[in-house]
């Protein structure tokens, strides 16, 4: 018998169904891990739930579980474990009283496909290279190449601030590498951990029992049938980018020496700056949008370089030399030897930092490097097995002030993922001591976990720019300890945060385009924007907006919704909002590496 408030939501039908106050994760659950649902209901007391099949049948039912008031979004919230329901299939719903949830499926591998569409994404971010029909989901979104040939010298002019920068006698060959998010910049730092993240994928997917996950042939690329890991082949791209933005030996250049962000670069000194890398690749000025990257006819320059950029190509580059070192001999020399010069110039130039006057491109400022040096030399020291590189790691403040968050501008978590569970030269009570470190910083994420009425590991209403990729480093956290040491709780918090990113939230919004019956389909980019021009199109699925910014409503969209929401629901699917809803390589990498470790580690879901 059709179970009658189904059969009324099914008579409903739009281009996008409304929101719904029970939410799920709305492409699916893993049959043998867990599942759970949240609805919004100020009632304190348990209410009955019942699960309902494609057809409209109950298959189950149960109780809720009270949470109470969520400071993240405003609501009163009660849990539901169907964890124990494991029948595979299709078009699943979830009723309390009036409330039914969006359809979702329980599947042996419901994450495969995100993984997949997720790595996919950095194909149709790449610069230099057409977009073609045949390796794209939608013939739409094939594109011309985008600044094809980068034969680019230095920034030389008047910044935003009024210092006068006098360029360089030297141009770079910077041609490739992914476009940075929604404009058509480069950058180091984020292109950095970025690959960095990619990498890391690569080497933990054997230790999770699935090496072959990304072999030849999986995704949709031009080097699919090269007889070369997928993965890899993506992940070069950026590599060989960042190898081109070092600055050749014995070239001088003039830098500005700085101590923080907050004033106009000043102290131009004139040093040897060969080894060093540029921070980025970027237009003159802000392009309008939307704008295919064919079209961009802005000049564009090197920026300064800067310690932390170096730092970057640095790690990443040791890290491809270990990955390459059988696969492509000559390619891992190559890196190696540029990390190694990239390390040179960085002890002889420790403080250089970026500028953030420059128009036309972000400006990543950072005015910590002790964390890059830490990362640098911990893949470094894996690589070449240096005890010089040792001593830096052990003298590390990383090693115990290192926090949970891993970002473009906090990467000391990457070092100590790597230097955790990388076979490496360290003494074995320094490794153990490590491992215990990310052991421990998993344990804080599960309490703030057991903090949130939907099982997140970021607790309380503050959600930043970006917060769904710093949900997913989080995860990723969480994952590397579960490779150590195998609790449950650490994998299921990484289930939690997909369940999140994919409808588990405050909005019954999928945040991953074509995942869900309610995903992003509006982001800020200047090529996926059909929202803005109709002769644009659409994202391809798997593009991970950022999420929810309850912190820096800085655009148009943003700042009328500042003190009228709450946390998680401090977000639209406007492709103004770019503090909101741009998109980002260094927040799709590590939605592919969630994806894929969930489904690697499928079959140990009920440990």
């Amino acid at each position: 018998m059709l179970v009658p408030i189904l059969a009324a939501a099914l008579a409903t039908t739009s281009a996008e169904p409304t929101a719904s106050r029970l939410r799920v994760d709305q492409i699916g659950y893993e049959a043998t891990g867990p599942k759970v649902a949240v609805v919004a209901d100020d009632r304190a007391t348990p209410l009955r739930w019942i699960l309902l099949d494609a057809a409209g049948r109950q298959v189950a039912q149960g109780m809720t579980i009270p949470f109470g008031p969520e400071p993240a979004s405003g609501e009163t919230v009660q849990r539901i474990d169907f964890g124990a329901y494991r029948t595979i299939g299709q078009g699943y719903r979830l009723a309390v009283g009036d409330a039914v949830s969006q359809p979702f499926a329980i599947a042996p591998r419901p994450f495969r496909q995100l993984a997949t569409d997720a790595l996919g994404f950095f194909y149709q971010q790449r610069s230099a290279v057409p977009i073609l029909a045949r390796h794209v989901q939608r013939p739409d979104l094939a594109r011309a190449a985008g600044h094809p040939r980068e034969m680019l010298t230095c920034f030389a002019g008047t910044d935003q601030r009024g210092a006068r920068w006098p360029g360089c006698d030297y141009r770079l060959n910077v041609t490739g590498g992914w476009y940075d998010a929604g404009d058509h910049g480069k950058y180091v730092v984020n292109g950095g951990i970025s690959a960095w993240t990619l990498l890391d994928l690569h080497q933990r997917l054997g230790a999770w029992g699935d090496a072959g996950a990304f072999a030849d042939g999986r995704l949709a690329i031009p080097e699919n049938a090269n007889g070369q890991d997928d993965l890899l082949d993506e992940a070069r791209v950026e590599v060989e980018f960042l190898l081109a933005m070092q600055v050749p030996d014995g070239r001088r250049l003039t830098v500005a020496m700085r101590t923080d962000q907050g004033g106009p670069a000043g102290d131009f000194r004139t040093i040897d700056a060969g080894g060093l890398v540029h921070t980025k690749v970027g237009d003159e000025a802000w392009t309008g949008l939307p704008l295919a990257p064919a079209d961009d006819r802005m000049h564009r320059f090197l920026y300064p370089p800067s310690t932390a950029a170096t730092l970057n190509m640095v790690a990443v580059a040791a890290q491809a030399a270990r990955i390459w070192r059988t696969r492509d001999p000559a390619f891992a020399a190559r890196a190696l030897a540029a990390a190694r010069r990239g390390w040179a110039a960085a002890e002889r130039h420790p403080a250089i930092l970026a500028s953030s006057d420059f128009a036309g491109s972000g400006g990543y400022g950072d005015p910590r490097i002790a964390d890059e040096r830490f990362w640098a030399a911990a893949e470094l020291f894996v690589t070449t097995g240096d005890p010089a590189l040792a001593t830096v790691i052990e003298g590390s403040s990383v090693l115990e002030t290192g926090g949970i968050d891993l970002s473009w501008g906090d990467t000391g978590l990457a070092g100590l993922m790597t230097l955790a569970t990388v076979p490496n030269r360290l003494p074995s009570p320094m490794v153990a001591a490590i491992r215990h470190r990310i052991e421990t910083l998993a344990d804080r994420v599960l309490a703030e976990r057991s903090r949130s009425g939907y099982r997140l590991p970021m607790a309380g209403a503050r959600y930043g720019w970006g917060s769904n990729a710093m949900m997913l480093n989080r995860a990723m956290l969480l994952g590397v300890a579960w490779q150590i040491g195998h609790k449950p709780a650490w994998r299921d918090g990484v289930v939690d945060v997909a369940d999140y990113l994919l409808g588990r939230n405050a909005l019954d919004r999928s945040f991953v385009s074509g995942f869900g019956t309610r995903s992003m389909h509006a982001p800020h980019h200047r090529f996926w924007a059909k929202a803005a021009d109709a002769r644009y199109p659409e994202p391809p699925p798997g593009v991970v907006s950022g999420g929810p910014n309850s912190t820096a409503m800085t655009d148009d969209v943003a700042a009328p919704m500042r003190g009228k929401c709450v946390g998680q629901t401090c977000w639209t699917d406007d492709w103004r909002a770019f503090t909101m809803n741009e998109v980002a390589i260094n927040w799709n990498a590590p939605l592919v590496w969630v994806a894929a470790f969930l489904d690697a580690t499928r079959n140990r879901a009920a440990d």
